[in-house]
């Protein structure tokens, strides 16, 4: 060590006097050889003892980053164990200095206090901070779950620990399972006008956005809730809100909670902006991240207002530019608390946004509609292989893969398993099954009907070939097609699951997405078409079917194209197959009961069909674990994955 980064401290003198007035001054040697040795002594221990303790408190006070009144009490405790805290607090102090030294950050924490005599409590988060800051990698993410773990802290320490983590720290704090959330920092408080409403602030930031790059429904979204106020959506009967005219048929609801309506609306259109990058940007610099919180804390209520919200936080995290920006605004903190929400929905909404500004373990970026049921967390269980959910017509990435809905009088005869319900069997059953698989959710809209169109300009809707190209990019950017992939799809997913594999085979960036595909699991899915097109025909209350419904008309030459190219292919790769049927008529309005998919519809041609006595809804929502519905599916994809996920 050179001799101009030795660090000398002298301590003069410290005295005390004796009750018999006898004054013992205490010699401190200086320091040398870059090691730091602090002693002291207390001659009497007794009554009359005195020391002056007051410049101890002021480094501690400093040391603190919040301050607490310290009661009568506490004073009186403190004068009783007078000299336990002099020693703890001396040390304390010492560490302070240690701590502001350049020349302390410069090596390793642990040698410097290995030889001090102080609380290794005290000092474990000092090391695990300074370890956290480390070029190591592993050392880094060994901090960060071993802080997370220990749940012994004091609450001091917590609040101390929220100051000084970093934005990596903090979301890999996030990303912990069961940590403790006062590590975060809430949000900051911002100061807004008493005039400008939370709904009046989304019309403001849509405004501020462009209109390029956003097909005509996201325009026509952000020009309805820029032209109309609340008091004319409140008074509105006719015109553009008509039925059936250029309107949106649900406007009419607007009436009733006419702010949280307009929010929801605002929020709707916001979701599709942030999808365009070049519109990110413009959403943050516009104060969008301050008024989204705003809003997230006014509609705690409405967890639906809350997953749009966190839907437009995950897009914007996708880019690495902003990921400052979001941490700085308190979003950390929010998404945390949403992870351990007791609502899949909510908590998997937040793990995705979590994932894409975690880039210190996750490489995958999850774009909108794509979601990880898990891991939604850290964790040391290395992932094998991937398992993807693509839902069918009316589905949903949450509501398709549901446990089955429970009958009141099953509920009566099962109280004591209530509480076991899931609101998705991937989540809950699969992972547990197989933990070192990720399952991934595919969200995308689908309307069975245009007379339910959420936006008029939305009558061209996208073909199975459009969907495949859009889904396919997603899948890429998330990583699908490193592993080893099984496929489980719902009715219409299923169409879209061999219409990918289809187009990625003539990708040369996606052709690893098919040579991975292991196995395909498909839950009635119309191979040669459905009568439901047909109905959806003649019914009056399913006029103009949709591109996707009449995709489906039996006998159609595309499904036939579509079915006899995939099973050469399929056959040709050795790609597992199982299907499974309904066997039961689903009712479709109040008036129609049909068998929306027949057996010969289902039977793909390869592999084995297994029919199932349940419905076309229920047919991917097995009753409980342990039916044969969840046992078989789980059989086949352990069978389809067995050599990848086991060694």
């Amino acid at each position: 060590m050179s001799g101009a980064a030795l660090r000398l401290i002298r301590c003069r003198r410290l005295s005390t006097t004796t009750g018999s007035g006898v004054k013992k001054v205490f010699q401190w040697r200086n320091l040398s050889d870059g090691c730091l040795f602090i002693t002291y002594e207390v001659a009497v221990l007794d009554k009359a003892i005195t020391i002056d303790t007051s410049a101890i408190l002021k480094e501690k006070y400093k040391s603190y980053i919040y301050l607490k009144a310290i009661s009568s009490e506490e004073k009186e405790n403190f004068a009783g164990e007078l000299t336990q805290k002099a020693r703890k607090e001396l040390h304390k102090a010492a560490r302070r200095f240690l701590e502001v030294s350049s020349w302390l950050f410069q090596q390793s924490l642990d040698e410097h206090f290995r030889h001090v005599d102080a609380d290794p409590h005290e000092v474990a988060l000092w090391v695990l901070l300074k370890r956290m800051k480390s070029t190591n990698k592993a050392v880094r993410l060994q901090a960060v779950q071993d802080l997370a773990e220990n749940h012994h802290w004091h609450d001091y320490q917590y609040q101390t620990a929220a100051q000084v983590i970093d934005q990596r720290t903090a979301v890999g704090l996030a990303r912990t399972p069961g940590v403790d959330l006062r590590f975060f920092r809430p949000p900051p408080v911002v100061q807004y006008l008493e005039d400008v409403s939370a709904e009046d602030g989304l019309r403001e930031l849509l405004a501020s956005l462009p209109q390029s790059e956003v097909d005509k429904c996201v325009q026509y979204f952000t020009f309805v809730a820029l032209r109309e106020s609340t008091q004319s959506l409140a008074a509105q009967r006719g015109g553009l809100w008509c039925f059936g005219g250029n309107g949106l048929p649900y406007a009419q609801s607007l009436t009733s909670v006419p702010s949280e309506k307009v929010e929801s609306f605002c929020l709707q259109a916001l979701v599709q902006h942030s999808k365009v990058q070049s519109h990110c940007d413009p959403i943050v610099k516009n104060g969008g991240l301050h008024l989204l919180q705003r809003v997230f804390q006014l509609r705690k209520d409405s967890l639906k207002i809350q997953r749009n919200i966190v839907r437009i936080i995950g897009n914007l995290a996708i880019n690495e530019s902003l990921h400052q920006a979001i941490v700085q605004s308190g979003w950390v903190s929010v998404l945390g608390e949403m992870m351990q929400s007791p609502h899949v929905i909510q908590a998997s909404h937040a793990a995705r946004a979590l994932a894409n500004l975690d880039r210190e373990t996750v490489m995958e970026k999850y774009e909108d509609g794509l979601y990880v049921l898990h891991p939604q967390t850290r964790g040391n269980q290395p992932i094998k292989a991937d398992v993807l959910f693509i839902h069918g017509i009316l589905g949903a990435a949450f509501k398709t893969w549901r446990q089955k809905d429970r009958s009141i009088s099953s509920e009566e005869d099962n109280t004591e398993s209530s509480n076991d319900y899931t609101e998705c069997w991937p989540k809950s059953w699969l992972a547990a099954d197989c933990p070192n698989i990720r399952v991934l959710s595919v969200d995308y809209d689908t309307h069975l009907s245009d007379w339910t169109s959420s936006c008029p300009a939305e009558n061209q809707r996208k073909s199975l070939a459009c969907r495949s190209q859009e889904l396919l990019k997603k899948l890429l950017q998330a990583g699908v097609g490193e592993r080893p992939v099984v496929w489980v799809a719902h009715s219409m997913g299923g169409l879209l699951v061999k219409k990918m594999l289809l187009d990625a085979a003539e990708d040369p960036e996606m052709q690893n997405l098919l040579k991975k595909t292991k196995g395909i699991l498909f839950y009635s899915v119309p191979h040669r078409g459905t009568y439901m097109a047909e109905y959806s025909v003649n019914v009056r209350y399913l006029l103009f079917p949709s591109i996707e419904v009449k995709e489906l008309c039996r006998d159609s030459p595309a499904l036939h194209n579509l079915n006899e190219n995939f099973l050469d292919m399929a056959r040709e790769r050795d790609i597992k197959v199982l299907s499974f049927a309904e066997t039961l008529p689903t009712y479709i309005g109040p008036m129609i009961k049909i068998l929306v998919v027949p057996s010969e519809s289902a039977d793909l041609g390869i592999g084995e069909l297994i029919e199932v006595n349940v419905d076309h809804l229920n047919i991917c929502k097995p009753e409980k674990k342990d039916s044969f519905l969840y046992r078989r599916s789980l059989q086949f994809i352990q069978e389809a994955l067995h050599k990848y996920i086991n060694h």
